[in-house]
Order: C-alpha cells, then sequence, then structure tokens
C-alpha cells in the first residue's frame, strides 16, 4: 500500500494551508493510499543548524523516521513574501537525502492574495535538490479566505477536481517510481 506524509508549513490556528492539506490527504486516501499527516504545530522542533544531531529534540528524529518510512509527500506552504514559509524549510532542512530522496511528491501553496506558482517553484527546487520526484500537477489557491465553506469544504468545483487529479498522479506515480500497490 502507498504510504503518503502530509507536512503543512503553518503554524496558524484554523490555517488554509492545512485545510488544503486535509483535502488533499482526504481525496489521497479515497484512491487507497495510507496517509498520515505530521502537524508541525505539535512537533517541538528547533531551528536547524546544519548539524546532523539534535538528541535534545527527540520529534527531529520522529519526524525523519517518518519521512524515510514514507514513499511520498505532501508539502503544503503558505506563501509568504513570494516563497515557503520558514516553518517548511526548517522542517526540510532538518532532514536530507536520506529522508527525502525518491520520494514522490505533491506540492500545495496557499496564499492570501493572487495565486502564482512562486512558493511552488521554490519547493519544486528543493525537492530536486534532494533527488526527490516533484509531480507535474499542483495547486495554488489564491484568495484562501474565499476558497473554503465554514465547514473547510471548498466551494469552487473547478478547484475540487484539480485536488483529484493531483490526488490521482500522486498515487499513480508513486505506485509507478517506488513500486508499490
Amino acid at each position: 500500500m502507498v504510504k503518503i506524509i502530509g507536512i503543512g508549513g503553518s503554524l496558524r490556528t484554523n490555517s488554509y494551508t492545512q485545510l488544503a492539506l486535509q483535502v488533499a490527504a482526504q481525496r489521497v486516501e479515497a484512491l487507497g493510499a495510507e496517509v498520515e499527516i505530521l502537524d508541525l504545530r505539535q512537533l517541538q522542533l528547533p531551528f536547524c543548524d546544519g548539524g546532523k544531531e539534535y538528541p535534545e529534540y527527540p520529534d527531529v528524529q520522529r519526524l525523519r523516521d517518518t519521512v524515510r518510512n514514507a514513499d511520498g509527500l505532501i508539502l503544503a506552504t503558505p506563501e509568504y513574501h513570494g516563497s515557503v514559509s520558514g516553518v517548511i524549510k526548517n522542517a526540510l532542512d532538518l532532514m536530507s537525502f536520506d529522508e527525502l530522496s525518491d520520494k514522490v511528491t505533491g506540492l500545495i501553496s496557499v496564499l492570501g492574495g493572487q495565486s502564482n506558482s512562486n512558493a511552488l517553484n521554490d519547493l519544486r527546487l528543493i525537492m530536486r535538490w534532494v533527488h526527490g520526484w516533484v509531480i507535474p500537477e499542483q495547486i495554488a489557491i489564491g484568495q484562501a479566505w474565499g476558497a473554503f465553506s465554514p465547514e473547510g469544504k471548498l466551494l469552487d468545483e473547478k478547484l475540487s477536481q484539480r485536488f483529484d487529479g493531483f490526488a490521482q498522479s500522486l498515487v499513480d506515480n508513486t505506485r509507478k517510481l517506488r513500486g508499490v500497490n
């Protein structure tokens, strides 16, 4: 069975990024994959100092082990000042090729303003650098404050269909590239 780990790069309560990650996770699960969301708000992670070991922070090892044992990833980030959040960048920096290489990855960005692909491009570069495989389907949600109902459901049918295509591509490509059912 395909195992996907979702990581959201927002610490905000009632985060639209976390909502988008939940929607993606539900769509991926509906296709028969196992999905676990690592909530960075619940982990005690230090700022990466370039070191290999962080013995005083057991959640670093938990992050690394969880990602290492996955077949693929969903990375979701708010876009801050035209790029990824420091939160998701730090989480990725705490890992290395050992955890991230060969991971099939889907990317989501969430913006308060107009949709663009800056954060997505930055995540794509990061994952390519560590030898990950990023699927071509990606999601950028602009004006996120209007994209979800109060219950967390997507309001736009075309956006919902994009999530379906994103999930299908992530599961299909993970099966192909990782050789799992």
